[in-house]
């Protein structure tokens, strides 16, 4: 039950991560490539603290990748990150039934 548990907080944490305005700009923003936190900043129109509470959401996700260089850090979408978050919807939105069920709630 615990492993079960662990799977729904993964799930939960990446589509947190997709649950918000802003952090949805973000992701279109870094979709052509790596952004500096300062150009995300001047773009959003957000102040630091905000930008890195969204930040360690999506990084958390495992979505975004961030690496540090200098004083900044710059941030792209981490190819493995987001297929993982592609997979869980799909998993989500299936619609094969398990094994056993007939996909009826109630007997006929």
């Amino acid at each position: 039950m615990k492993k079960l548990a662990s799977a729904y907080n993964d799930t939960v944490r990446v589509f947190k991560a997709f649950c918000d305005e802003n952090r949805l700009r973000i992701l279109e923003m870094l979709r052509i490539g790596e952004k500096c936190a300062c150009k995300l900043l001047d773009d959003l129109h957000i102040t630091q603290s905000t930008l890195s509470h969204h930040m360690k959401i999506l990084c958390d996700a495992g979505i975004v990748q961030g690496r540090k260089d200098g004083k900044w850090v710059y941030y792209s979408i981490s190819s493995e990150g987001a297929g993982y978050a592609k997979k869980l919807l799909e998993q989500q939105l299936s619609l094969e039934a398990f094994s056993g069920e007939n996909g009826s709630c109630c007997d006929r």
